[in-house]
């Protein structure tokens, strides 16, 4: 059983909301737990955008589970990661869960869009029949090698329909084995709160800077009865102003920033681990040099 899956399953059970900021490489993955927060989430929108592209479902299920990896790999706190539509059927949904659970991520999400899908923010959306959508479930939750894995179950009926017939399909989703729902893109105040209350699960809220969900800070999120926000916007936003305002700020001076402000660049290579690493070089070279103990050095889950 995965370490971060079984603290994953944990946390959903415990009494505080969990904050799972938004990541899309390892270095913001880095950042998310060096900030504290309990979980990351590998940001669909954000994978697709370092990759050069709009999040409109044009990144196929091995670079997102590579993507995923990677973070998993940078971090020692669960992640849990979009999955889109789960790529196809149920024999590709089937797939999808043991690549994602095979890199050691925690959890994923998986919508009831018509594939490609597009962000859930963004008008235009198409979704598929309910009992197609449920049968995908279904099929996602019977795949997983490990129990603890956690299955999300998004859907995105409330764009194209009815906020009752999005809690339709949450219900619907959790009854065929989905851990959590995801109603997306709720478009009022009542209706998050509303979310909650008619769902027969936890539930998840997408915080999106400049999307359709209001805004709302996360004490009033825990108020309305949330167990997840996940926040995917909020450093890949930060990234593209701050890169904007470093970039015009060269061209318009021709300086390059200080060497004399900010972290040193060892401190900076010291929060990727340069210790360790630098450590290693010389480990070994001694004659009867010990090998340290299996597992010795790597990170949990």
């Amino acid at each position: 059983m995965s370490a971060n899956a079984k603290r994953l399953r944990e946390m959903m059970q415990g009494h505080d909301m969990i904050v799972a900021p938004g990541a899309y490489d390892g270095l913001t993955a880095r950042l998310v737990e060096q900030a504290g927060f309990p979980a990351v989430y590998m940001t669909g929108a954000g994978t697709s955008a370092a990759r050069g592209y709009p999040d409109y479902g044009l990144l196929t299920m091995t670079e997102m589970v590579e993507a995923a990896g990677i973070l998993a790999r940078s971090v020692g706190i669960p992640v849990i990661a979009d999955a889109d539509t789960g790529y196809g059927n149920e024999l590709n949904v089937t797939r999808t869960v043991r690549e994602y659970e095979a890199r050691g991520v925690a959890g994923i999400h998986i919508e009831d869009q018509v594939a490609p899908k597009r962000c859930g923010h963004l008008d235009g959306k198409e979704i598929i029949p309910c009992e197609e959508y449920v049968a995908k479930i279904r099929a996602a939750a019977a795949a997983r090698r490990d129990p603890a894995f956690v299955i999300i179950a998004r859907t995105d009926a409330r764009a194209v329909s009815t906020l009752e017939e999005a809690v339709r399909r949450a219900n619907g989703a959790l009854a065929a084995g989905a851990d959590m729902a995801f109603v997306e893109a709720v478009q009022s105040y009542d209706e998050l709160r509303a979310v909650p209350r008619l769902v027969h699960g936890p539930c998840l809220l997408n915080i999106v800077k400049g999307g359709k969900t209001p805004d709302i800070v996360l004490d009033d999120a825990r108020a309305a009865g949330y167990r997840l926000a996940i926040l995917p916007s909020l450093l890949s936003v930060a990234a593209i102003e701050g890169c904007e305002q470093a970039l015009q700020a060269l061209k318009s001076t021709g300086r390059p920033p200080s060497s004399a402000s900010g972290a040193s660049l060892r401190d900076r290579f010291r929060r990727f681990q340069a210790d360790e690493w630098d450590e290693l070089r010389t480990r070994f070279r001694e004659p009867g040099a010990s090998a340290p103990a299996a597992g010795a050095g790597r990170r949990e889950g």
